[in-house]
């Protein structure tokens, strides 16, 4: 108990204008109901989702994955989300053009994403037996998401995130504050992880409680399941993540910095070579689209050595500039050598991103949890890189089309999404 001596007794509370009204969000005490609403507001706007005809498809959808299980450890919280017409100076007082409350954090977001495109997550993560975190619980339940692996601590706070939505600049500042205490493996017992592990396709972190997480993914490797990890940035305990992992997806300053590698391309090959087990490695770069680097079980010894800078440079120029739709192009299999590391064989893809217009483009928040939501449905789904990353960059784009990093995204039965899957 001595350790919550040591946590801070002030509080912070901001105030947003919205509607004429005043709303002062801070800390909230358990008793107090905030999250309710929102609850039952995600599970109406879900079931009207499935049930609107405007949700059946023009093209037949393909069957579900034959294993489906996805178990992911890692972020939930709350999102206190406030649209603003332009991000405000110090000491100004601005009105709100929306106010959201909803769930949050990389985990509970993109397991999300994956539920809606027909995969059963279970998620591992913590939160406080408080307003928050029973509403937290709730809406992932609604969603699909199966959080009886959840840890609910009798004391402290579950984790919370203020974001600013720049209507102007179409970007969003995140203030987070973690939830307390924090997560340990003592918290999850052998039977429960056994458990959660039962009859897994692939296991997912985004990096966060990576003590658990350590935990969860040296148990799935003795068991031969699939591990695809969040590189967002770097994280203490990540390198030992990343040592087990099958599958990585990056944000696109992680490999560089992971690396020190002079350029992404370099550093996806540098990234291959020291990780020997990686079958693929993705570089999200936001409105750019994507690069991944594919490994290959080809003898190196039989293709023609290429610089990785020159081969994407060359693959950038065949994209079509009047395609608004996500697309994929390709290299052949080739031999990349990164100087004093040695030499890898792969396939190098540029994805492209959809081209959303400004009219329609509300709210980034989230949109790279999407993005991994989706390729942990199409490594279920066995999709090819050449289907996969149009498909994840078509469910991140759809997302952004509302406020929040839930709100937007789709479910499998959108029409959007038939000619992705």
């Amino acid at each position: 108990m001595a350790i919550l001596h040591t946590r801070p007794t002030t509080t912070t509370t901001t105030t947003i204008v919205f509607n004429s009204m005043t709303y002062r969000f801070s800390p909230p005490p358990p008793s107090r109901p905030t999250f309710s609403l929102f609850a039952s507001t995600t599970r109406s706007k879900i079931m009207s989702t499935h049930s609107s005809p405007n949700s059946s498809p023009s093209l037949p959808l393909p069957p579900l994955p034959h294993n489906r299980i996805v178990l992911g450890c890692g972020g939930v919280g709350v999102d206190f989300l406030a649209a603003v017409a332009a991000y405000p100076k110090p000491d100004d007082k601005i009105r709100t053009t929306s106010l959201k409350l909803q769930g949050g954090g990389n985990a509970g977001n993109a397991l999300t994403c994956a539920a809606r495109l027909g995969l059963n997550p279970r998620l591992i993560s913590k939160v406080a037996d408080d307003a928050q975190g029973r509403g937290i619980l709730e809406e992932l339940e609604a969603d699909g998401v199966d959080a009886s692996f959840l840890v609910v601590s009798k004391e402290g706070n579950s984790p919370f995130s203020y974001i600013i939505v720049d209507n102007q600049t179409k970007t969003r500042t995140c203030i987070h504050t973690p939830g307390f205490p924090p997560m340990i493996p003592d918290d999850l017992s052998k039977s429960s992880l056994l458990s959660a592990l039962d009859g897994v396709r692939l296991v997912y972190s985004d990096g966060r409680l990576h003590e658990t997480a350590l935990v969860i993914a040296q148990e799935a490797k003795c068991r031969s399941i699939p591990i695809l990890i969040d590189a967002e940035r770097k994280r203490e305990g990540l390198d030992d993540l990343l040592n087990l992992s099958d599958y990585i997806v990056c944000a696109a300053k992680f490999p560089q910095a992971w690396t020190e590698a002079p350029s992404v391309p370099t550093a996806l090959v540098s990234m291959l070579l020291r990780l020997p087990n990686i079958k693929f490695v993705i570089a999200t770069l936001g409105k750019d689209g994507c690069v991944m680097l594919q490994r290959s079980v080809t003898e190196g010894d039989q293709l023609e050595e290429m610089d990785a800078d020159i081969l994407l440079e060359t693959l950038k120029q065949r994209k079509d500039s009047d395609t608004t739709i996500p697309s994929c192009i390709s290299s052949t299999v080739t031999k990349f050598r990164v100087n004093g590391i040695g030499t890898v064989s792969g396939r190098l893809f540029v994805g492209t991103a959809e081209k959303i217009p400004p009219s329609e483009l509300v709210d980034t928040t989230g949109a790279g949890d999407a993005f991994i939501g989706a390729v942990l449905y199409a490594v279920c789904a066995s999709m090819p890189p050449e289907k996969m990353l149009p498909f994840a960059a078509q469910v991140a784009a759809l997302s952004c089309r509302d406020l929040g990093a839930r709100t937007g995204l789709p479910c499998r039965t959108d029409p959007r999404l038939a000619p992705f899957l």
